[in-house]
């Protein structure tokens, strides 16, 4: 049986070697060459590495008995165009959540990026930015001397962090997953009173960011996670395996 799988995630690639095991023909599609490496070799799998387009999404797919959506949480136009791709090529889709995190008390939430930058924006003090490089952007308003972006340590990162104007030595070019202590460390280090991050729960480290932050003394902004239906993991491997004895 044919599965694919749109990765990029802990939980996809846990799912993905799952799968393999159990003899399913899995293709998983990443969108960089970071999450193609983190993706690895294994046997019984085959890695499809860069941003589709609808047409190449239908490509993906044709054919195979099962789509899995496991892009992170926040990838909500990701997700959107996958299930069109599902509809229009008329092949099932799931959807896996990745479980929420209990809000600390005291943390300032916001819908989104752009609600966040302008309460910022009246505030003093050095800013933690943990949401990644797509954001970078948004925030770049308030200043890149302010701005201390935690990115993965690639091209695209960094060129997005020279493009929103952030100094060299601002720059956090760091891959996870990251310790409370560190968390800590880097607060401290450079004066930080704003940690910004999204809740990537358990998988993203945000009950180390959270916790850290509590520790500091720094004001955790986080960014709503998006509302949406799907299953948890077990859930979800659970309904394959159904679908593999019955076929």
């Amino acid at each position: 049986m044919r599965i694919v799988i749109f990765g990029g995630t802990t939980e996809g690639r846990t799912l993905s070697r799952c799968l393999a095991q159990m003899g399913a023909e899995v293709v998983v599609c990443v969108a960089t060459g970071y999450g193609k490496e983190e993706q690895g070799e294994s046997p019984g799998i085959e890695v499809l590495c860069g941003r589709l387009d609808a047409e190449g999404m239908g490509q993906a797919i044709s054919g195979a008995a099962l789509c899995i959506d496991a892009t992170h949480p926040y990838a909500v136009q990701a997700s959107e165009n996958i299930r069109k791709a599902c509809v229009r090529e008329q092949i099932r889709y799931i959807r896996l959540l990745r479980d929420k995190s209990e809000l600390p008390e005291g943390a300032r939430v916001f819908p989104a990026a752009q609600d966040a930058a302008r309460w910022l924006e009246t505030t003093d003090g050095n800013i933690l930015l943990a949401t990644g490089a797509k954001e970078l952007s948004i925030f770049a308003g308030l200043g890149g001397a302010r701005l201390y972006p935690r990115v993965l340590p690639s091209h695209e990162s960094l060129a997005a962090c020279e493009a929103a104007g952030v100094p060299r030595s601002n720059i956090l070019a760091l891959q996870g997953p990251f310790t409370q202590e560190l968390n800590e460390a880097l607060i401290r280090q450079f004066q930080i009173r704003f940690l910004v991050t999204k809740d990537g729960g358990r998988a993203g480290g945000f009950a180390e960011k959270a916790a850290a932050a509590a520790a500091t003394g720094a004001q955790l902004v986080l960014l709503r996670r998006p509302e949406e239906e799907g299953l948890a993991y077990s859930a979800v491997l659970e309904q394959c395996r159904e679908m593999m004895v019955c076929r």
